[in-house]
């Protein structure tokens, strides 16, 4: 094990890297990012400071003292109570007392609560009950309080929903059904997703997230951008979060545009401005881990993309750090070892304002 360096690879396994490996998928993964989305390369001063991070021999890592972040989550406190199979815990308790105790116990900047589904498509039938539970929460907690899920209009295509679904339309050559099918369907969502939002509102909602946007794509986004728009005209002071589902916006529909910004192939720096655009306040960008690919590299890439957003932003960026995406590993449980230097990467090298 002399001379290397423990790593991980994008599906947590752990492996141990010659500190030349670790500088070349270094540079790499930086070259990848600013070939793909046309923006600058990590400078070499950013790549050294990223290799001391990750050759670190902690095993937990950390900002440095004056460089904490504010940290913003969906429905981490979930985890207490939920499953196994889900990640969680199983520990019997209500989302009231996890709240409670993630707030409390762990310090939470902020706190969160979701349907368990996690899609707003599932929360409007039960409308009344979730915004009950928000507000007994809202009653007995004191940092700033989200409620959240994923836009994901998936579920409005058939067999979930009642429309024809895209994914059988198009392998058929039924181009102009499947377009029509997401044209109609972007609207249920928004409608949905602002009715939800205002009853949410109603009750003294802090905050609203929309968690794992465009996940079906360019119209799926454009829902989510519709529904933004509308509800800081209807709720001004409730703030409102967007988190991206991939780096790359993917063109299901490949015609959806918002205010003349067509939206399909948009990477973080220019998803974060039509965000801006309809009144979001925080952004969240997803940047996709390849499982087959060194941490040092993925972790390079993820940065250079935040870099790029942070530098062209005008709201906070809060890089989505959670097994995955921006660096860190794919696994169920992602080990703290990368999900650390991830999280000091992003903030010292790519300057994000919160996680």
């Amino acid at each position: 094990m002399t001379n290397k360096i423990m790593c991980r690879m994008g599906d947590g396994e752990r492996v141990w890297l010659p500190s030349e490996q670790v500088k070349e998928d270094i540079l790499r993964g930086t070259q990848d990012a600013a070939e793909r989305a046309h923006i600058p390369e990590l400078t070499s001063e950013d790549g050294e400071r990223l290799f001391d991070i990750i050759a670190d021999p902690s095993k937990v890592v950390s900002v440095e003292p004056g460089e904490e972040v504010i940290v913003t989550d969906d429905a981490a406190s979930m985890l207490f109570y939920a499953d196994q199979e889900n990640s969680g815990q199983g520990i019997p308790m209500s989302r009231t007392q996890s709240l409670l105790a993630y707030e409390r116990a762990c310090a939470a900047d902020t706190i969160s609560i979701g349907h368990t589904d996690y899609s707003y498509k599932q929360v409007k039938p039960i409308i009344n009950y979730e915004t009950q539970e928000y507000y007994n929460a809202s009653q007995v907690t004191t940092a700033p309080f989200f409620y959240g899920s994923q836009p994901n209009m998936g579920l409005y295509f058939q067999p979930d929903g009642p429309y024809p679904n895209p994914a059988e339309l198009l392998p058929e050559g039924k181009i102009s059904q499947a377009l029509e099918a997401q044209e109609i369907a972007l609207e249920h969502l928004a409608d949905d997703l602002v009715y939800i939002g205002k009853r949410m509102n109603a009750v003294g909602c802090e905050g609203f997230n929309f968690d794992t946007a465009a996940s079906a794509g360019d119209a799926d986004f454009k829902a989510t951008l519709k529904a933004v728009s509308k509800l800081k005209e209807v709720a001004p002071g409730m703030s409102i979060e967007v988190g991206m589902s991939s780096e790359f916006v993917m063109g299901m529909h490949g015609d959806m545009t918002y205010n003349g910004k067509r939206l399909a192939g948009l990477y973080p720096h220019e998803q974060v401005k039509v965000v801006e655009e309809a009144g979001a306040d925080i952004f969240g960008p997803a940047i996709n881990v390849n499982t087959s690919e060194s941490i040092p590299w993925n972790l390079s890439r993820a940065v250079t993309f935040v870099k790029a957003t942070v530098a062209v932003a005008e709201i906070p960026v809060h890089p989505n750090v959670g097994m995955g995406v921006c660096g860190v590993p794919m696994f169920e449980v992602p080990p703290v070892d990368a999900v650390t230097r991830a999280s000091k990467s992003l903030v010292q090298i790519g300057k994000a304002d919160g996680l």
